[in-house]
C-alpha cells in the first residue's frame, strides 16, 4: 500500500470539508473574526472554532487574540506539497487519456 507523508494527509483532510474550503477563500479577501466567520457561514461560534483549529494546524490559517476579539488570517503555509502531488496525479490521468485515444484510433481504422 501507497503511503504519503502525513502532512499531506492532514492538509487534504482539512481542505476537504467545504465550510473550511470557504473559510479559506473568505480570509483570502479580508482578516476576519471569529463572530464574523461564524455569521459568514451561519455556524456557532463553537462549530467554526473547531473548522479554524482544525485549518490553524496544518498552518493555512494563523489567529491572534486581541483584546476579546479572535482574528483570523491566511497562514504562511504554501501547498507545495500538494501542488506537486496533483501534478503528478494529472500527469498521469492525462497520459491515461491519450493512450485510451490513441487505442480508439487505431481500433477506428480497423474497422
Amino acid at each position: 500500500m501507497v503511503q504519503y507523508s502525513p502532512r499531506l494527509d492532514a492538509t487534504f483532510g482539512a481542505l476537504s470539508d467545504p465550510t473550511r474550503r470557504g473559510i479559506l477563500e473568505r480570509l483570502g479577501r479580508s482578516d476576519a473574526g471569529i463572530s464574523e466567520l461564524a455569521e459568514a457561514f451561519d455556524i456557532t461560534l463553537t462549530g467554526i472554532k473547531k473548522h479554524v483549529r482544525v485549518l490553524e494546524l496544518v498552518g493555512l490559517v494563523t489567529t491572534e487574540k486581541l483584546g476579546r476579539v479572535r482574528r483570523c488570517r491566511l497562514g504562511p503555509r504554501r501547498l507545495d506539497d500538494e501542488t506537486a502531488w496533483i501534478a503528478t496525479y494529472r500527469r498521469l490521468l492525462e497520459g491515461r487519456i491519450n493512450r485510451l485515444g490513441e487505442f480508439l484510433e487505431r481500433t477506428k481504422e480497423k474497422q
